[in-house]
């Protein structure tokens, strides 16, 4: 009987260690930009799930298209209707890993420069990125936070001839996340 309950203690122990490495967000945010002859274009989506394994230095990210909103409500309905076909392609997501998770103590107040690569999926097409990001612990609190350009012929996503001269190929994304709890 003593066996028993010494190895339920230490399943539950070693349980709640393993979940208490992941920590997740519901309201991460992902915007992103385009300089353009005529008009810039900027869209912001505050509805980023993310996930951080602290132990393997493993990243997802899941977001909804139709989350992105614009200044101009027409800017987003061409965004969603012609451009991402949000209704065909709801949803884009990142499955990654932390280049050296080693330089990073998420047990230690620090800001860590690190290297993200994984898959990048946008418009139903999957591509493998690698991006610079920074990692920021305080207080027991882990955040992160990344920057990279997109190329948006990598994802099939055309632009109309009428207005092509007038859009950026590239756009500039910007992820933050501030991971609030704990799985």
């Amino acid at each position: 009987m003593k066996k028993i309950l010494l190895s339920g203690f230490v399943f539950s122990i070693l349980c709640c260690s393993v979940t208490a490495q992941k920590f997740f967000t519901k309201n991460g945010k992902l915007s992103f930009y385009s300089k353009a002859t005529l008009e810039n274009i900027k869209a912001d989506n505050n509805q980023v799930l993310g996930v951080i394994n602290t132990q393997t230095g493993e990243l997802q990210f899941s977001l909804l298209i139709k989350g992105f909103h614009f200044e101009k409500a027409l800017m987003e309905e061409h965004f969603n209707a012609d451009y991402l076909q949000s209704d065909q392609y709801p949803k884009s997501t990142f499955k990654g890993k932390i280049a050296d998770p080693s330089k990073v103590d998420f047990k230690k107040d620090g800001t860590y420069s690190i290297t993200v690569t994984g898959d990048l999926m946008i418009h139903g097409v999957t591509k493998n990125i690698t991006a610079p990001g920074t990692i920021t612990v305080q207080s027991g609190k882990i955040s992160a936070s990344s920057k990279f350009p997109v190329t948006l012929s990598d994802y099939n996503v055309s632009i109309p001839s009428l207005v092509k001269d007038n859009i950026s190929k590239t756009v500039d994304v910007t992820v933050s996340c501030n991971y609030d709890q704990q799985m």
